[in-house]
């Protein structure tokens, strides 16, 4: 997360496939806490804190507060329904997003500091999840679009992401046309989202790989299924 992630109030972070699962509902359960535990204790994170969501592909984001401290850190019916996002401006209060080829969006306030984590797959995507989450940062925070940056988690890019054709009235960005198929770039069509909110450019900082491609390194569920890991995004203010 080149750009903030050295930012000295911040903690920023996503794990990988040698981090093994960090899901406690998907792929293989056994570990995941102990997984949890191993990462974030890295990090300086108690994982019991940590404040996860039972996401549903939708745009709902939640403000979080001390009250939400721990939600579905032990167990996954503890997370907070229907969420695919969080933003919160309170001091150690991690903040969490599962995810295994959909990107997630890490978004950072330095002035207030506040932050914003978001599950960005196709559906949130076509939501506009990203516009919400700045606008709820705007109303909640009096966030300057122009003073935000943001940051992608590693997913599955448009070399890989093949969609049926029917994404063609979905988005206006992000599609590419190769030998007959249609491909969708996740990264490209948020990035166009933010930029559209007013993040410049130069404070938008793109993943690193692309999780089918890579799957040595990432949990994918295009390539592995419904079974497959999933990979932890946390983001926390100290």
């Amino acid at each position: 997360m080149s750009g903030f992630s050295d930012e000295p109030n911040l903690i920023i972070a996503f794990s990988g496939r040698k981090h093994g699962n960090m899901s406690l509902y998907y792929g293989e359960t056994s570990e995941a806490l102990n997984n949890r535990r191993a990462f974030l204790s890295s990090l300086g994170i108690d994982h019991r804190d940590l404040v996860c969501a039972r996401q549903v592909h939708g745009d709902n984001i939640r403000y979080v507060t001390e009250d939400d401290k721990g939600a579905g850190a032990s167990a996954y019916g503890g997370s907070i329904a229907d969420t695919d996002g969080f933003i919160t401006d309170r001091k150690n209060l991690p903040i969490a997003i599962f995810t295994a080829d959909c990107p997630s969006i890490f978004i950072y306030d330095p002035s207030l500091p506040a932050i914003g984590l978001l599950h960005c797959g196709w559906r949130s995507s076509r939501l506009r999840i990203a516009s919400k989450a700045v606008r709820l940062m705007q109303k909640e925070f009096n966030s300057n679009p122009k003073d935000l940056y943001a940051g992608f988690g590693s997913g599955i890019r448009g070399c890989c992401y093949r969609v049926s054709e029917d994404f063609s009235g979905y988005f206006t960005e992000g599609l590419i046309r190769r030998s007959g198929q249609l491909y969708l770039d996740l990264t490209e069509v948020n990035t166009w989202e933010l930029l559209a909110c007013g993040v410049k450019k130069e404070n938008i900082y793109p993943p690193q790989a692309c999780t089918f491609c890579h799957n040595d390194e990432f949990f994918s569920f295009r390539k592995e299924g419904p079974a497959c890991g999933r990979m932890l995004s946390v983001m926390m203010i100290k």
